[in-house]
């Protein structure tokens, strides 16, 4: 429960870019609120807390998308959160192993965007959510990667604008759109 507390605190100081944001943040709450088994990966109704990583280049210009072997999709690099693993340190941990990436770093402190999207039965899995925490790293080595064969069918260092069309969905431009602006923003200064 104390990881669930510090979150919620966390998440306080959080503030959704838009009303799709608010909604998804309050997924976020309600799921936290709502008892004691929400990051496990078993936990399906409604679904469970996921942790994902925008990884940025050098210059702050692409991103490094992977094309989910299971889902068949353009996604950031993500997962699970593993026995008692704070969703900072899962989205780093998935975006390295994810990505061969072993010196990332987070370009802002905390949580960078919420998401709660639909994931579709496979296995022994019903259909449920993931109820998305989304960090936002850089590395300074984007020629390291090395491709997961059995997370991915592909990797690519792609723009912001091919990110969106590969992505092809709503949260995902939403991400993209605060990347660009922040990294803008900073570099304006």
């Amino acid at each position: 429960m104390a990881r669930q507390h510090d979150l919620i605190e966390e998440l306080r100081l959080y503030h959704p870019a838009d009303d799709a944001e608010s909604a998804h943040y309050l997924g976020v709450i309600d799921l936290l609120t709502g008892g004691s088994k929400v990051f496990q990966r078993d936990h399906f109704e409604p679904g469970h807390v996921t942790a994902s990583c925008f990884i940025v280049d050098p210059s702050g210009e692409r991103l490094l998308l992977h094309r989910h072997r299971r889902l068949g999709k353009w996604l950031q690099m993500g997962g699970h959160c593993v026995e008692d693993e704070a969703p900072a340190a899962a989205a780093l941990r998935e975006g390295a192993e994810e990505s061969g990436l072993k010196d990332l770093q987070f370009v802002v402190d905390g949580i960078f965007d919420l998401d709660v999207h639909a994931i579709p039965a496979a296995k022994d899995e019903p259909d449920h959510d993931h109820f998305d925490l989304r960090y936002l790293a850089r590395t300074a080595t984007p020629d390291a990667i090395i491709m997961q064969e059995d997370e991915s069918e592909e990797l690519a260092w792609v723009t912001f604008e091919e990110a969106i069309v590969r992505m092809s969905e709503d949260g995902s431009t939403r991400a993209i759109r605060k990347i660009e602006r922040l990294l803008k923003k900073r570099s304006a200064t």
